[in-house]
């Protein structure tokens, strides 16, 4: 059976990088399989109350946080959802980053062996994950990467394994729409012809997927997470803005072969078109 493993570090995650390849699998008929490494806690509580304020509860989070990740799923008809249940670690320096139960500091072998099962389980011919950084250095991205990096070797399942990516070019392509259409993007404009030192460098990408026909579903799996504010501003654009935003979805293909320049994530794989 066609599978598509995501790993991604916590609930919500799954949407703005893989939401789209998610939905497109589930209309292909392919199975997919959402694995979540952490549930959570150092997310905002109710009325964005942050880690460490009066009134944040962690517990509290972690059910709330649950339980939007169940409907997130639903919309982006995603199969399976694993829960790896490790504690939210927050974000880089917090003493979260080393309290008992934290991802970022859980024993390395355990966890990969964890997600090893997984891998055995559904053999997933796809998996995607983050970069080395994560994105943008998140302990519980970096350590998410780490895993399904060990854990795709030493199982030997996945015949490819991708990092999503965020093209340079892109970033500066959708700069340039909002500034022309005149969309509010809560950031400081980029300066036409502005060279980046974030995002992914264009020439690393390998894979870009269409995931155009999915925009309603990553909106409305986006709102399904109602409780946190991280990606909310994207949700107040103009439905312009939200095509051009999540209507594509880039990868780097770290593991297996592919085509030169791939627009599916599973073109050449036996079984699949």
């Amino acid at each position: 059976m066609l599978t598509l493993m995501a790993v991604h570090a916590h609930p919500d995650d799954e949407v703005i990088s893989t939401g789209g390849v998610l939905a497109r699998a589930a209309a292909l008929g392919i199975r997919t399989v959402l694995v979540t490494c952490t549930n959570g806690e150092q997310g905002d509580g109710p009325g964005g109350v942050k880690p460490g304020e009066a009134g944040h509860d962690p517990i509290g989070v972690r059910e709330t946080r649950l339980k939007e990740l169940e409907r997130s799923a639903r919309i982006l008809g995603i199969e399976h959802v694993e829960l790896l249940g490790y504690a939210d670690s927050g974000m880089a320096g917090w003493a979260a980053n080393t309290a008992p139960g934290a991802f970022a500091a859980a024993d390395f072998d355990e966890a990969v062996t964890r997600l090893v099962a997984l891998m055995e389980r559904y053999r997933p011919q796809v998996v995607v994950t983050y970069d080395e950084n994560g994105g943008y250095g998140h302990p519980d991205h970096i350590q998410a990467h780490r895993v399904a990096v060990a854990a795709t070797d030493r199982s030997g399942v996945p015949e490819r394994l991708y990092y999503s990516a965020m093209p340079r070019s892109a970033i500066v392509e959708f700069s340039r729409l909002a500034r022309e259409q005149g969309w509010d993007l809560g950031w400081p404009e980029l300066e036409e012809g502005a060279e980046l030192e974030f995002g992914t460098p264009d020439e690393l990408v390998t894979s870009v997927v269409d995931v155009t026909e999915h925009v309603t579903r990553k909106a409305d799996a986006l709102r399904a997470h109602a409780s946190q504010s991280d990606g909310a501003f994207l949700l107040e654009l103009p439905e312009a803005a939200q095509v051009a935003f999540f209507g594509t979805e880039a990868f780097v293909r770290a593991r297996g072969e592919g085509p030169a320049e791939e627009t599916d994530l599973f073109t050449g794989i036996q079984g699949f078109g």
